[in-house]
C-alpha cells in the first residue's frame, strides 16, 4: 500500500470516530437523561483520548512525507495540506489536556444549562474558570510563541487573525450603528406579532419550512434543544430548534438557520465522505449558509408572503392582516437582549461585543469573576438597555461553556460572506423571488450547492467566496443590502 493510501485509510477511521463523538454531543443536548451527565463526560473524554492518539500518531508524519511524491491532483494536495495542518496542531497539545478539555466541557454544558435556568451566574463561574485555564494552556501550546487568541481562532477560521477581524468590525460598526439609530428613530414602526401559538403547530410549520428549503428528511431529523444547533455530516445531519409559545418566529427561523448548516453538510460531494475534504471549509463559510437561508432568503418579501399565508391558516388568523405588514414585522428592529433572536441590523453588534470580551478573557485582562459586570456594562453602552437577568445576558450562549473561544467572530464573518453570495445569487437566479413566493427555496439551495456546498473543504474560505461571488470579499454588499432593505421597511 502506498503512503498516500495508508494515510487515507487511517484518516477514514479517524473521521468515522470523530462523527461518533459528535453524535454523543448531539445526544447530550437533545435526549440524554439529565442524570447521565457524569457518565457522558467520561465517555466523551475516552473518545477524545482515542482521537487525540490517532491524530498525533507518528505514522501520520511519515505518511505525509512519503505521500508528497504520490499526489495526482488538487484534491490529493488539499487533503495532505489539511491533514498536515491538523497533525501539527494536535501534536502540540498534550494528550492529558485534550482529554481533560473534553471531560470538563461536557460537564460544564450541564452546569451552564442549570445555571441559566436558575439565573445563577455564580454557579457557572467555577466551571468557566476551569475551562478558561485549559483553553489558555491549549492556546499557548498551539500558538508556539504567537498570539494565543489567533491560535484558537485559526481552528475555526483558518488564516484569519484577531487584527484582521477587528479591522472589518471597525469598518462595519459606524454604518450599522447609524442604520440602527435611524431605524429606531423612524416614524414608521412595524406591528409586533402577538398572541399565543401552540408548540405543536409551530413545530409542524417548522417542518414545512425545512422542507421548503430542501432539507433531506431521509438523512436528517429535528429535535428540541436549549440552544439550537445542527450536528452531523455526509448521510446524517440533524437539526434542532426551540419553541417559545409567544414568539413563533423564534422556532421557525431557528429551524431555517440550522437547515442552512445541514444543507451545507449534506450537499458536499459524496466522494469526500470520511476524508479531510468532507466538511465545511470554515465556520465563517458555514455560518454564511445558515445566515443567507435565515435572512436574505427566508426574511425576504417574497418568502414571507408564503409564510404569512401558512401562518394565518395554521393559527386561525394573526393580529397582522396583510403580507406587507407581516414582512415588516418579521424584520422588526428592537433593542432585544438575545443574540440568536436579534434582527439583522443589530446582530453583528452582539458579535463584536463577545469578540472583545473573549479576547480579554483569553489574554487575562478580564477575570471570570468580573465577566458579568463587564458584559452588562458593555451591553448598556452598545445597546442602551440594562440587562435584566443572566439568561438575557452572560448566560445566554453555550459557547464558552463548551470551550468555543474564537468561535463567535465567525458568525459576523458568515454575515459578510452571505452578503457577497446573496448579491451574486440574485444576479444568477433572476426568477428566485417567484419561486420563494410559492414557498420553494430550492433554486437558492441549488445555486449554493453548486457554488459552495459541493466543494466541502477543497477550496479555502476566502477564495471559495470570491470564486462563488465573482468579487473580492468585502462587507459592502452586506451593508448595502441592510441599508436598502431597512430604509424601505422604515421609510427612511
Amino acid at each position: 500500500m502506498s503512503d498516500f493510501d495508508a494515510l487515507m485509510e487511517f484518516q477514514r477511521t479517524t473521521e468515522a470516530l470523530s462523527s461518533v463523538a459528535e453524535r454523543l454531543g448531539w445526544d447530550q443536548e437533545t435526549v440524554m437523561p439529565r442524570g447521565a451527565a457524569e457518565q457522558r463526560a467520561e465517555e466523551m473524554a475516552a473518545m477524545e483520548a482515542i482521537l487525540h492518539e490517532r491524530r498525533t500518531d507518528e505514522r501520520i508524519g511519515e505518511w505525509l512525507d512519503g505521500a508528497e511524491s504520490e499526489i495526482e491532483d488538487e484534491e490529493d494536495a488539499r487533503m495532505l495540506e489539511l491533514i498536515g495542518r491538523d497533525y501539527r496542531r494536535q501534536t502540540r497539545i498534550p494528550a492529558r489536556l485534550a482529554t481533560e478539555l473534553a471531560r470538563q466541557t461536557s460537564l460544564a454544558q450541564g452546569i451552564w444549562a442549570e445555571a441559566r435556568a436558575n439565573e445563577d451566574v455564580g454557579a457557572f463561574l467555577p466551571a468557566l474558570s476551569e475551562i478558561l485555564m485549559l483553553k489558555r494552556e491549549e492556546a499557548a501550546a498551539i500558538a508556539d510563541g504567537g498570539d494565543a487568541y489567533d491560535a484558537l481562532l485559526d481552528d475555526y477560521e483558518p488564516g484569519a487573525t484577531a487584527a484582521s477581524i477587528a479591522t472589518i468590525f471597525d469598518e462595519m460598526r459606524p454604518r450599522l450603528v447609524q442604520l440602527r439609530d435611524d431605524v429606531l428613530g423612524a416614524d414608521r414602526q412595524p406591528v409586533q406579532l402577538a398572541g399565543q401559538f401552540p408548540s405543536e403547530t409551530q413545530l409542524r410549520l417548522a417542518r414545512q419550512c425545512a422542507t421548503a428549503f430542501g432539507y433531506d428528511w431521509s438523512r436528517g431529523r429535528m429535535d428540541l434543544a436549549v440552544h439550537p444547533f445542527s450536528s452531523g455530516r455526509w448521510q446524517d445531519s440533524r437539526i434542532t430548534t426551540r419553541v417559545v409559545t409567544s414568539d413563533p418566529f423564534n422556532c421557525l427561523y431557528s429551524t431555517i438557520h440550522e437547515v442552512g448548516h445541514s444543507n451545507y453538510e449534506l450537499g458536499i460531494d459524496s466522494d469526500y465522505a470520511f476524508t479531510a475534504l468532507g466538511r465545511g471549509v470554515s465556520l465563517g463559510v458555514h455560518e454564511s449558509q445558515s445566515r443567507i437561508a435565515e435572512n436574505q432568503i427566508a426574511r425576504s418579501r417574497a418568502f414571507t408572503e408564503w409564510l404569512f399565508a401558512r401562518m394565518s391558516d395554521a393559527f386561525d388568523g394573526l393580529n397582522i392582516d396583510n403580507a406587507d405588514d407581516f414582512y415588516a414585522s418579521v424584520n422588526r428592529v428592537t433593542p432585544g437582549y438575545i443574540r440568536t433572536e436579534s434582527d439583522e441590523v443589530q446582530y453583528n453588534l452582539h458579535i463584536m461585543m463577545r469578540f472583545d470580551l473573549e479576547r480579554d478573557l483569553i489574554a487575562g485582562r478580564l477575570l471570570t469573576a468580573d465577566l458579568e459586570e463587564a458584559w452588562n456594562a458593555r451591553f448598556l453602552k452598545d445597546f442602551g438597555v440594562a440587562v435584566d437577568k443572566p439568561s438575557n445576558g452572560v448566560l445566554q450562549d453555550v459557547h464558552w461553556a463548551i470551550g468555543l473561544f474564537g468561535y463567535f467572530p465567525t458568525y459576523a464573518l458568515g454575515n459578510v460572506y452571505a452578503g457577497c453570495l446573496n448579491r451574486a445569487m440574485h444576479a444568477a437566479v433572476p426568477d428566485l423571488d417567484a419561486a420563494l413566493q410559492r414557498g420553494d427555496a430550492t433554486p437558492a439551495v441549488e445555486w449554493l450547492r453548486e457554488n459552495v456546498h459541493r466543494h466541502g473543504a477543497l477550496i479555502p474560505a476566502v477564495p471559495l467566496i470570491e470564486q462563488a461571488s465573482g468579487a473580492p470579499v468585502s462587507a459592502d454588499p452586506l451593508l448595502d443590502y441592510l441599508e436598502d432593505k431597512f430604509s424601505a421597511i422604515y421609510g427612511l
